[in-house]
């Protein structure tokens, strides 16, 4: 399994919703600011469009009990660019673009891994791989395939 990751992605393993966020995966829901929250029922992934948004929820899951970074390091909560993968080191999570159906045509996805890694590459958990979009997400309309920076001015 795995989230789609689009835009600036945060990225939350449910264990650690489910047993240190304060009011738990209910209100993990509840706090999610905008309807592109996705889980594949090891990670939950919230997705937006601008790094001041994205700072503004990593606080809240602060406030809520989650780590965002220790010594540079990625604990609970990973922020996930769609061009550029994780913007910090964070152990327990893959990030690769995978091919999308018979497009012939990737998107960007994370998916939790805790195994031991050998060598360098992606470390894939299996060859069943499912992925989690947030509800009425289109590919044909997603930013997969439409995706643009605009600069702010």
């Amino acid at each position: 399994m795995a989230v789609l990751i689009e835009a600036i992605s945060v990225v939350v393993r449910r264990e650690v919703i489910d047993s240190r966020f304060l009011g738990e995966w209910d209100g993990f829901v509840r706090e999610a600011p905008n309807n592109t929250l996705c889980t594949d029922g090891q990670l939950a992934r919230v997705g937006f469009m601008s790094p001041e948004d994205v700072r503004e929820f990593v606080m809240m899951l602060g406030m809520g009990g989650l780590t965002y970074l220790e010594d540079g390091k990625a604990i609970d909560i990973a922020v996930v660019d769609q061009q550029r993968g994780p913007m910090a080191d964070v152990d327990w999570l893959e990030f690769a673009y995978l091919p999308f159906g018979d497009t012939g045509k990737k998107v960007a996805a994370a998916w939790l891994f805790d195994g031991p890694r050998m060598g360098h590459g992606i470390h894939v958990p299996g060859e069943d791989f499912n992925l989690a979009t947030p509800e009425g997400w289109c590919f044909e309309d997603s930013l997969s395939v439409k995706f643009s920076f605009v600069e702010k001015s």
